[in-house]
Protein backbone atom coordinates (compact mmCIF):
# COMPACT_ATOMS: atom_id res chain seq x y z
CA UNK A 1 0.00 0.00 0.00
CA UNK A 2 1.14 3.26 -0.90
CA UNK A 3 0.17 6.96 -0.66
CA UNK A 4 2.93 8.50 -3.47
CA UNK A 5 0.27 10.14 -5.82
CA UNK A 6 1.75 9.47 -9.32
CA UNK A 7 1.13 11.91 -12.12
CA UNK A 8 -1.66 11.51 -14.84
CA UNK A 9 -4.25 13.53 -17.26
CA UNK A 10 -7.10 15.13 -16.20
CA UNK A 11 -6.01 17.78 -14.25
CA UNK A 12 -3.42 17.03 -11.52
CA UNK A 13 -1.51 14.16 -10.04
CA UNK A 14 -3.34 11.28 -9.43
CA UNK A 15 -4.18 9.83 -6.16
CA UNK A 16 -2.57 6.54 -4.72
CA UNK A 17 -4.30 3.28 -2.56
CA UNK A 18 -3.72 5.01 0.50
CA UNK A 19 -5.77 7.80 -0.55
CA UNK A 20 -8.67 5.76 -1.49
CA UNK A 21 -8.63 4.15 1.54
CA UNK A 22 -8.68 7.18 3.43
CA UNK A 23 -11.77 8.07 1.68
CA UNK A 24 -13.59 5.14 2.68
CA UNK A 25 -12.69 6.80 6.16
CA UNK A 26 -13.80 10.01 5.58
CA UNK A 27 -17.25 8.67 3.92
CA UNK A 28 -18.08 7.31 7.52
CA UNK A 29 -18.64 10.15 9.45
CA UNK A 30 -20.90 11.35 6.80
CA UNK A 31 -22.66 8.86 6.87
CA UNK A 32 -23.38 8.88 10.85
CA UNK A 33 -24.05 13.18 10.74
CA UNK A 34 -26.62 12.17 8.20
CA UNK A 35 -28.44 9.20 9.79
CA UNK A 36 -28.53 11.13 13.03
CA UNK A 37 -31.15 13.34 11.45
CA UNK A 38 -33.54 10.26 10.19
CA UNK A 39 -33.14 8.03 13.01
CA UNK A 40 -34.66 10.33 15.41
CA UNK A 41 -38.32 9.40 13.09
CA UNK A 42 -38.00 5.89 14.38
CA UNK A 43 -36.98 6.23 17.81
CA UNK A 44 -39.44 9.07 19.03
CA UNK A 45 -42.00 7.09 19.90
CA UNK A 46 -40.03 5.05 22.11
CA UNK A 47 -38.06 8.02 23.77
CA UNK A 48 -41.45 9.99 24.53
CA UNK A 49 -43.21 7.10 26.04
CA UNK A 50 -40.00 6.88 28.20
CA UNK A 51 -38.62 10.11 28.77
CA UNK A 52 -42.37 11.75 28.28
CA UNK A 53 -41.45 15.14 27.06
CA UNK A 54 -43.44 18.60 26.80
CA UNK A 55 -44.21 18.90 22.92
CA UNK A 56 -42.36 21.67 23.09
CA UNK A 57 -39.46 19.97 24.80
CA UNK A 58 -40.21 17.23 21.90
CA UNK A 59 -39.68 19.95 18.73
CA UNK A 60 -35.99 20.97 20.77
CA UNK A 61 -35.34 17.04 20.70
CA UNK A 62 -35.87 16.60 16.85
CA UNK A 63 -34.60 20.20 16.07
CA UNK A 64 -31.39 21.11 18.51
CA UNK A 65 -29.29 18.74 16.10
CA UNK A 66 -30.15 20.26 12.83
CA UNK A 67 -30.19 24.07 14.12
CA UNK A 68 -26.97 24.01 15.50
CA UNK A 69 -24.96 21.84 12.66
CA UNK A 70 -26.36 24.49 10.29
CA UNK A 71 -25.83 27.24 12.26
CA UNK A 72 -22.32 26.43 12.62
CA UNK A 73 -20.83 25.33 9.03
CA UNK A 74 -19.53 28.26 8.08
CA UNK A 75 -17.57 28.68 11.37
CA UNK A 76 -16.28 25.24 11.21
CA UNK A 77 -15.93 25.34 7.87
CA UNK A 78 -13.33 28.67 8.32
CA UNK A 79 -11.65 27.05 11.49
CA UNK A 80 -10.85 24.16 9.93
CA UNK A 81 -8.94 26.11 6.89
CA UNK A 82 -7.36 27.72 9.80
CA UNK A 83 -6.33 24.98 12.76
CA UNK A 84 -6.22 22.20 10.22
CA UNK A 85 -9.09 20.25 8.79
CA UNK A 86 -7.70 17.00 10.00
CA UNK A 87 -7.20 18.33 13.54
CA UNK A 88 -10.58 19.67 13.52
CA UNK A 89 -12.42 16.52 11.53
CA UNK A 90 -10.81 14.25 14.96
CA UNK A 91 -11.77 16.73 17.15
CA UNK A 92 -15.62 16.92 16.22
CA UNK A 93 -15.08 13.03 15.87
CA UNK A 94 -14.39 12.71 19.33
CA UNK A 95 -16.86 15.04 20.15
CA UNK A 96 -19.73 13.75 18.77
CA UNK A 97 -19.19 10.18 20.26
CA UNK A 98 -19.03 11.77 23.70
CA UNK A 99 -22.33 13.23 23.17
CA UNK A 100 -23.54 10.25 20.98
CA UNK A 101 -22.89 8.72 24.79
CA UNK A 102 -24.52 11.51 26.77
CA UNK A 103 -27.64 11.23 24.44
CA UNK A 104 -27.80 6.99 24.87
CA UNK A 105 -27.90 7.64 28.69
CA UNK A 106 -30.23 10.24 28.68
CA UNK A 107 -32.44 10.38 31.56
CA UNK A 108 -34.91 13.56 31.36
CA UNK A 109 -35.59 15.29 28.10
CA UNK A 110 -33.35 18.65 29.27
CA UNK A 111 -30.17 16.12 28.76
CA UNK A 112 -31.24 14.57 25.86
CA UNK A 113 -31.73 18.22 24.38
CA UNK A 114 -28.50 19.14 25.63
CA UNK A 115 -26.79 15.88 23.95
CA UNK A 116 -28.06 16.47 20.52
CA UNK A 117 -27.11 20.42 20.48
CA UNK A 118 -23.50 19.01 21.22
CA UNK A 119 -24.02 16.71 18.63
CA UNK A 120 -25.16 19.35 16.02
CA UNK A 121 -22.43 21.37 17.13
CA UNK A 122 -19.59 17.96 16.60
CA UNK A 123 -21.51 17.40 13.37
CA UNK A 124 -21.20 20.64 11.97
CA UNK A 125 -17.20 19.75 11.78
CA UNK A 126 -17.76 16.22 10.22
CA UNK A 127 -19.00 17.62 6.70
CA UNK A 128 -16.56 20.40 5.86
CA UNK A 129 -13.59 18.87 7.12
CA UNK A 130 -14.31 15.63 5.06
CA UNK A 131 -15.14 17.44 1.91
CA UNK A 132 -12.51 19.60 2.48
CA UNK A 133 -9.97 16.72 2.92
CA UNK A 134 -11.35 15.17 -0.35
CA UNK A 135 -10.16 18.61 -2.18
CA UNK A 136 -7.00 18.18 -1.12
CA UNK A 137 -5.93 14.81 -1.28
CA UNK A 138 -7.53 14.14 -4.87
CA UNK A 139 -5.67 16.62 -7.12
CA UNK A 140 -6.58 15.01 -10.37
CA UNK A 141 -10.10 16.24 -11.90
CA UNK A 142 -11.48 12.78 -12.33
CA UNK A 143 -10.44 11.23 -9.86
CA UNK A 144 -11.22 13.84 -7.24
CA UNK A 145 -14.91 13.96 -8.47
CA UNK A 146 -15.54 9.83 -8.12
CA UNK A 147 -14.55 10.70 -4.63
CA UNK A 148 -16.81 13.33 -4.25
CA UNK A 149 -19.19 11.34 -6.08
CA UNK A 150 -18.33 8.61 -3.12
CA UNK A 151 -19.23 11.35 -0.34
CA UNK A 152 -22.65 12.82 -2.11
CA UNK A 153 -23.68 9.04 -1.93
CA UNK A 154 -22.50 8.45 1.59
CA UNK A 155 -24.04 11.23 3.09
CA UNK A 156 -27.74 10.66 0.97
CA UNK A 157 -27.21 6.56 2.12
CA UNK A 158 -27.36 7.71 5.88
CA UNK A 159 -30.67 9.77 5.31
CA UNK A 160 -31.80 6.78 3.66
CA UNK A 161 -30.45 3.90 6.03
CA UNK A 162 -30.67 5.73 9.61
CA UNK A 163 -34.41 4.88 9.62
CA UNK A 164 -33.87 0.91 8.66
CA UNK A 165 -31.04 0.61 10.96
CA UNK A 166 -32.79 2.47 13.88
CA UNK A 167 -36.09 -0.04 13.29
CA UNK A 168 -33.93 -3.31 13.37
CA UNK A 169 -32.52 -1.72 16.62
CA UNK A 170 -35.48 -0.99 18.32
CA UNK A 171 -36.89 -4.22 17.32
CA UNK A 172 -34.13 -5.61 20.31
CA UNK A 173 -33.19 -2.53 22.32
CA UNK A 174 -33.99 0.79 23.97
CA UNK A 175 -34.33 3.56 21.97
CA UNK A 176 -30.71 4.78 23.43
CA UNK A 177 -28.90 2.10 21.04
CA UNK A 178 -29.21 4.30 17.89
CA UNK A 179 -27.03 6.61 19.57
CA UNK A 180 -24.27 4.59 20.65
CA UNK A 181 -23.97 3.16 17.10
CA UNK A 182 -21.65 6.33 16.59
CA UNK A 183 -19.52 5.34 19.43
CA UNK A 184 -17.54 2.95 17.56
CA UNK A 185 -17.09 4.22 13.97
CA UNK A 186 -15.87 7.34 16.05
CA UNK A 187 -13.41 5.29 17.51
CA UNK A 188 -12.39 3.99 14.29
CA UNK A 189 -12.06 7.30 12.41
CA UNK A 190 -9.61 8.44 15.67
CA UNK A 191 -7.34 4.86 14.98
CA UNK A 192 -7.19 5.09 11.63
CA UNK A 193 -7.89 9.46 10.49
CA UNK A 194 -4.14 10.14 11.80
CA UNK A 195 -2.65 7.70 9.53
CA UNK A 196 -4.51 7.88 6.66
CA UNK A 197 -5.52 10.96 6.29
CA UNK A 198 -3.02 14.24 5.67
CA UNK A 199 -3.22 17.28 7.48
CA UNK A 200 -3.98 20.18 5.20
CA UNK A 201 -4.55 23.87 6.63
CA UNK A 202 -4.02 27.59 4.86
CA UNK A 203 -0.59 28.59 4.84
CA UNK A 204 -1.85 31.91 5.67
CA UNK A 205 -4.73 32.13 8.28
CA UNK A 206 -4.62 35.03 9.54
CA UNK A 207 -6.44 35.54 13.08
CA UNK A 208 -9.94 33.97 13.21
CA UNK A 209 -13.14 36.32 13.19
CA UNK A 210 -15.12 35.67 16.36
CA UNK A 211 -17.24 38.23 16.00
CA UNK A 212 -18.08 37.32 12.46
CA UNK A 213 -18.14 33.68 13.58
CA UNK A 214 -21.35 34.49 16.40
CA UNK A 215 -22.55 37.11 13.21
CA UNK A 216 -23.18 34.32 11.01
CA UNK A 217 -24.23 31.79 13.95
CA UNK A 218 -27.04 34.40 14.16
CA UNK A 219 -27.81 34.55 11.03
CA UNK A 220 -28.40 31.13 9.84
CA UNK A 221 -30.39 30.53 12.94
CA UNK A 222 -32.26 33.53 12.95
CA UNK A 223 -33.15 32.02 9.25
CA UNK A 224 -33.90 28.79 9.50
CA UNK A 225 -35.57 28.74 12.78
CA UNK A 226 -38.16 31.65 10.70
CA UNK A 227 -38.43 28.87 8.15
CA UNK A 228 -39.34 25.85 10.48
CA UNK A 229 -41.93 28.08 11.82
CA UNK A 230 -43.48 28.93 8.85
CA UNK A 231 -43.44 25.42 8.25
CA UNK A 232 -45.43 24.83 11.55
CA UNK A 233 -47.58 27.56 11.75
CA UNK A 234 -47.87 28.91 8.00
CA UNK A 235 -46.93 32.36 7.30
CA UNK A 236 -47.33 35.82 10.02
CA UNK A 237 -45.64 38.14 11.19
CA UNK A 238 -43.28 35.64 13.72
CA UNK A 239 -42.00 33.99 11.64
CA UNK A 240 -41.52 36.83 8.98
CA UNK A 241 -39.83 38.59 11.88
CA UNK A 242 -37.16 35.86 12.83
CA UNK A 243 -36.17 36.03 8.96
CA UNK A 244 -35.89 39.19 8.34
CA UNK A 245 -33.65 39.89 11.99
CA UNK A 246 -31.50 36.81 10.35
CA UNK A 247 -30.84 38.16 6.85
CA UNK A 248 -30.28 41.30 8.52
CA UNK A 249 -27.89 40.25 10.75
CA UNK A 250 -26.46 38.31 7.60
CA UNK A 251 -26.30 41.88 5.95
CA UNK A 252 -23.93 42.86 9.14
CA UNK A 253 -22.25 39.44 8.56
CA UNK A 254 -21.31 39.80 4.54
CA UNK A 255 -20.52 43.59 5.23
CA UNK A 256 -17.75 42.95 7.54
CA UNK A 257 -16.08 39.47 5.33
CA UNK A 258 -15.68 42.61 2.43
CA UNK A 259 -13.68 45.39 5.43
CA UNK A 260 -12.23 42.75 7.63
CA UNK A 261 -8.74 41.71 7.43
CA UNK A 262 -9.14 38.01 8.11
CA UNK A 263 -12.46 37.48 6.71
CA UNK A 264 -13.88 34.17 6.90
CA UNK A 265 -15.76 33.96 3.62
CA UNK A 266 -13.98 34.82 0.37
CA UNK A 267 -16.63 37.26 -0.69
CA UNK A 268 -15.08 37.48 -3.90
CA UNK A 269 -16.31 34.19 -5.37
CA UNK A 270 -19.87 35.06 -5.31
CA UNK A 271 -19.30 37.21 -8.24
CA UNK A 272 -17.81 34.36 -10.36
CA UNK A 273 -20.97 32.07 -12.02
CA UNK A 274 -18.56 29.05 -11.08
CA UNK A 275 -19.26 29.55 -7.63
CA UNK A 276 -22.26 31.27 -7.21
CA UNK A 277 -24.44 29.73 -10.10
CA UNK A 278 -23.68 25.58 -8.21
CA UNK A 279 -24.63 27.11 -4.92
CA UNK A 280 -28.08 27.75 -6.18
CA UNK A 281 -28.26 24.72 -8.12
CA UNK A 282 -27.56 22.87 -5.25
CA UNK A 283 -30.14 24.89 -3.01
CA UNK A 284 -32.75 23.89 -5.86
CA UNK A 285 -32.13 20.55 -5.78
CA UNK A 286 -32.39 20.12 -2.33
CA UNK A 287 -35.41 22.21 -2.03
CA UNK A 288 -37.35 19.85 -4.25
CA UNK A 289 -35.63 16.53 -2.65
CA UNK A 290 -36.34 17.11 0.74
CA UNK A 291 -39.24 19.10 0.67
CA UNK A 292 -41.39 16.53 -1.07
CA UNK A 293 -40.04 13.80 0.82
CA UNK A 294 -42.72 15.08 3.86
CA UNK A 295 -45.46 13.88 1.21
CA UNK A 296 -43.86 10.49 -0.44
CA UNK A 297 -43.50 9.24 3.53
CA UNK A 298 -47.16 10.53 4.37
CA UNK A 299 -48.20 8.62 1.15
CA UNK A 300 -46.45 5.72 2.30
CA UNK A 301 -47.15 5.12 5.97
CA UNK A 302 -51.19 6.54 5.95
CA UNK A 303 -52.07 6.19 3.01
CA UNK A 304 -50.73 2.61 1.63
CA UNK A 305 -50.78 2.11 5.86
CA UNK A 306 -47.42 0.90 5.69
CA UNK A 307 -45.33 1.10 9.61
CA UNK A 308 -42.14 3.27 9.39
CA UNK A 309 -39.96 0.38 8.94
CA UNK A 310 -41.64 -0.58 5.73
CA UNK A 311 -41.51 2.49 4.21
CA UNK A 312 -37.79 2.38 5.23
CA UNK A 313 -37.31 -0.60 3.42
CA UNK A 314 -39.27 0.95 0.50
CA UNK A 315 -37.26 4.04 0.33
CA UNK A 316 -34.10 1.72 -0.25
CA UNK A 317 -34.73 1.47 -4.32
CA UNK A 318 -34.09 4.99 -3.97
CA UNK A 319 -30.43 4.87 -2.56
CA UNK A 320 -29.11 1.94 -4.43
CA UNK A 321 -29.52 3.72 -7.73
CA UNK A 322 -27.69 7.04 -6.90
CA UNK A 323 -24.17 5.69 -7.16
CA UNK A 324 -25.79 4.92 -10.63
CA UNK A 325 -26.94 8.45 -11.38
CA UNK A 326 -23.90 9.54 -9.57
CA UNK A 327 -21.22 7.17 -11.89
CA UNK A 328 -23.35 8.20 -15.24
CA UNK A 329 -22.76 11.97 -14.47
CA UNK A 330 -18.89 11.83 -13.28
CA UNK A 331 -18.09 10.31 -16.16
CA UNK A 332 -20.25 12.05 -18.63
CA UNK A 333 -19.12 15.19 -17.39
CA UNK A 334 -15.48 14.03 -18.76
CA UNK A 335 -17.11 14.05 -22.01
CA UNK A 336 -19.51 16.36 -22.73
CA UNK A 337 -18.94 19.35 -20.12
CA UNK A 338 -20.55 19.86 -16.60
CA UNK A 339 -22.91 21.99 -17.52
CA UNK A 340 -24.77 19.72 -19.65
CA UNK A 341 -24.34 16.78 -17.57
CA UNK A 342 -26.18 19.42 -14.51
CA UNK A 343 -28.97 19.91 -17.05
CA UNK A 344 -29.35 16.53 -17.77
CA UNK A 345 -29.90 15.55 -14.29
CA UNK A 346 -31.64 18.65 -13.33
CA UNK A 347 -34.36 17.65 -16.33
CA UNK A 348 -34.18 13.81 -15.61
CA UNK A 349 -35.27 14.95 -12.20
CA UNK A 350 -37.88 16.66 -13.50
CA UNK A 351 -39.37 14.17 -15.74
CA UNK A 352 -39.39 12.27 -12.09
CA UNK A 353 -41.27 14.85 -10.58
CA UNK A 354 -43.96 14.72 -14.06
CA UNK A 355 -44.49 11.13 -13.26
CA UNK A 356 -45.49 11.68 -9.40
CA UNK A 357 -47.36 14.68 -10.33
CA UNK A 358 -49.40 11.71 -11.82
CA UNK A 359 -50.36 9.92 -8.27
CA UNK A 360 -53.69 9.19 -7.55
CA UNK A 361 -54.82 7.04 -4.12
CA UNK A 362 -55.01 3.67 -5.60
CA UNK A 363 -51.57 4.32 -7.12
CA UNK A 364 -49.64 1.40 -6.07
CA UNK A 365 -46.36 1.51 -4.51
CA UNK A 366 -44.37 0.11 -7.22
CA UNK A 367 -45.26 3.33 -9.31
CA UNK A 368 -44.11 5.57 -6.89
CA UNK A 369 -41.03 4.59 -5.94
CA UNK A 370 -39.98 4.21 -9.52
CA UNK A 371 -40.71 7.77 -10.17
CA UNK A 372 -38.60 8.57 -6.98
CA UNK A 373 -35.80 6.66 -8.29
CA UNK A 374 -35.74 8.39 -11.22
CA UNK A 375 -35.41 11.39 -9.32
CA UNK A 376 -33.26 10.28 -7.14
CA UNK A 377 -30.65 9.71 -10.68
CA UNK A 378 -31.13 12.73 -11.49
CA UNK A 379 -30.34 15.02 -8.29
CA UNK A 380 -27.75 12.38 -7.03
CA UNK A 381 -25.89 13.07 -10.46
CA UNK A 382 -26.23 16.80 -10.04
CA UNK A 383 -25.64 16.96 -6.70
CA UNK A 384 -21.83 15.25 -6.98
CA UNK A 385 -21.03 17.35 -10.12
CA UNK A 386 -22.19 20.76 -8.42
CA UNK A 387 -20.26 19.77 -5.33
CA UNK A 388 -17.58 19.30 -7.26
CA UNK A 389 -17.75 22.80 -9.11
CA UNK A 390 -17.99 24.37 -5.77
CA UNK A 391 -14.45 22.74 -4.37
CA UNK A 392 -12.73 23.50 -7.62
CA UNK A 393 -13.96 26.93 -8.16
CA UNK A 394 -12.37 27.93 -4.55
CA UNK A 395 -8.45 27.55 -4.13
CA UNK A 396 -7.19 24.88 -1.81
CA UNK A 397 -6.38 27.15 0.90
CA UNK A 398 -10.06 28.11 1.61
CA UNK A 399 -11.48 24.68 0.70
CA UNK A 400 -13.44 24.40 4.60
CA UNK A 401 -14.55 27.71 3.45
CA UNK A 402 -16.22 26.41 0.35
CA UNK A 403 -17.49 22.56 1.61
CA UNK A 404 -19.13 24.66 4.39
CA UNK A 405 -20.90 27.12 1.93
CA UNK A 406 -21.77 24.02 -0.34
CA UNK A 407 -23.10 22.32 2.82
CA UNK A 408 -25.24 25.19 4.17
CA UNK A 409 -26.84 26.08 0.73
CA UNK A 410 -28.20 22.46 1.31
CA UNK A 411 -29.31 23.26 4.44
CA UNK A 412 -31.07 26.41 3.13
CA UNK A 413 -33.17 24.58 0.42
CA UNK A 414 -33.82 21.63 2.55
CA UNK A 415 -35.56 23.98 5.18
CA UNK A 416 -36.85 26.00 2.72
CA UNK A 417 -38.44 23.03 0.82
CA UNK A 418 -40.11 21.93 4.09
CA UNK A 419 -41.30 25.20 4.75
CA UNK A 420 -42.47 26.34 1.41
CA UNK A 421 -44.04 23.10 -0.29
CA UNK A 422 -45.84 22.25 2.96
CA UNK A 423 -47.63 25.55 3.38
CA UNK A 424 -48.91 24.80 -0.22
CA UNK A 425 -49.69 21.62 -0.02
CA UNK A 426 -51.60 22.26 4.10
CA UNK A 427 -53.29 25.40 2.47
CA UNK A 428 -54.59 22.91 -0.74
CA UNK A 429 -55.47 20.17 1.89
CA UNK A 430 -57.32 22.72 4.02
CA UNK A 431 -59.19 23.42 1.19
CA UNK A 432 -60.02 20.31 -0.27
CA UNK A 433 -61.25 18.56 2.80
CA UNK A 434 -63.36 21.44 3.62
CA UNK A 435 -65.19 20.56 0.70
CA UNK A 436 -65.35 16.80 0.85
CA UNK A 437 -65.66 15.75 4.30
CA UNK A 438 -68.40 14.01 5.09
CA UNK A 439 -71.57 16.07 6.14
CA UNK A 440 -71.59 14.43 9.56
CA UNK A 441 -68.91 15.73 11.79
CA UNK A 442 -68.88 18.05 13.76
CA UNK A 443 -66.93 21.97 13.43
CA UNK A 444 -64.52 19.91 16.18
CA UNK A 445 -63.87 16.65 14.38
CA UNK A 446 -63.80 18.23 11.03
CA UNK A 447 -61.04 21.13 12.34
CA UNK A 448 -59.10 18.23 13.54
CA UNK A 449 -59.72 16.33 10.31
CA UNK A 450 -58.16 19.35 8.40
CA UNK A 451 -55.06 20.31 10.25
CA UNK A 452 -53.36 16.64 9.01
CA UNK A 453 -54.08 13.64 6.84
CA UNK A 454 -52.89 11.86 10.40
CA UNK A 455 -55.15 13.88 12.53
CA UNK A 456 -58.13 12.75 9.81
CA UNK A 457 -57.26 9.14 9.76
CA UNK A 458 -57.11 9.81 13.58
CA UNK A 459 -60.52 11.28 14.02
CA UNK A 460 -62.13 8.44 11.32
CA UNK A 461 -61.19 6.26 13.95
CA UNK A 462 -63.69 7.49 16.53
CA UNK A 463 -66.24 7.36 13.62
CA UNK A 464 -68.94 4.48 12.56
CA UNK A 465 -67.82 2.50 9.61
CA UNK A 466 -69.44 4.21 6.74
CA UNK A 467 -68.59 8.33 8.08
CA UNK A 468 -65.28 6.97 9.09
CA UNK A 469 -64.34 5.32 5.46
CA UNK A 470 -65.82 8.39 3.73
CA UNK A 471 -63.17 10.33 5.44
CA UNK A 472 -60.20 8.38 4.79
CA UNK A 473 -61.53 8.76 1.11
CA UNK A 474 -61.80 12.16 0.86
CA UNK A 475 -58.60 13.07 3.28
CA UNK A 476 -56.78 10.75 1.04
CA UNK A 477 -58.03 12.56 -2.57
CA UNK A 478 -56.97 15.64 -0.76
CA UNK A 479 -53.71 14.55 0.30
CA UNK A 480 -52.58 13.19 -3.54
CA UNK A 481 -54.03 16.58 -5.01
CA UNK A 482 -51.81 18.47 -2.29
CA UNK A 483 -48.83 15.77 -3.38
CA UNK A 484 -49.41 16.48 -6.99
CA UNK A 485 -49.06 20.44 -6.91
CA UNK A 486 -45.80 19.48 -4.81
CA UNK A 487 -44.72 17.80 -6.85
CA UNK A 488 -45.70 20.30 -10.08
CA UNK A 489 -44.18 23.19 -8.16
CA UNK A 490 -40.63 20.51 -7.81
CA UNK A 491 -40.51 19.88 -11.80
Amino acid sequence: MTGQVVAGEGGGERAGVREWIGLAVLVLPCVLASMDMSVMFVALPSLTADLRPSSSELLWIMDAYGFLLAGLLITMGTLGDRIGRRRLLLAGAAAFGIASILAACSTSSGTLIAARALLGMAGATLAPSTLALIRNMFHHAGQRATAVGVWTAGFAGGAVVGPIIGGLLLEHFWWGSVFLINVPVMILLLVLGPLLLPEHRDPRPGRFDLLGAALSLVAVLGIIYGIKLMAAHGFGWVPLAYCAAGLAVGAVFIHRQRTAANSMIDISLFRTSRFNVPLLIDALGTFALVGFSLFNWQFMQLVLGMSPFESALWSLPTFLVMPVGIGLATTMAARIGKPRVMTAGLSLAACGYVLLALVRTGSGIGYVVAALVVVSIGIGGVSAVVTDVILSAAPPERAGMASAMAETSAEFGGALGIAVLGSIGTAVYRSELTTTAPDVLSPEKLEAARNTLGGAVDTAATLPASAAGALRDAAFDAFTREMRIAAVACA
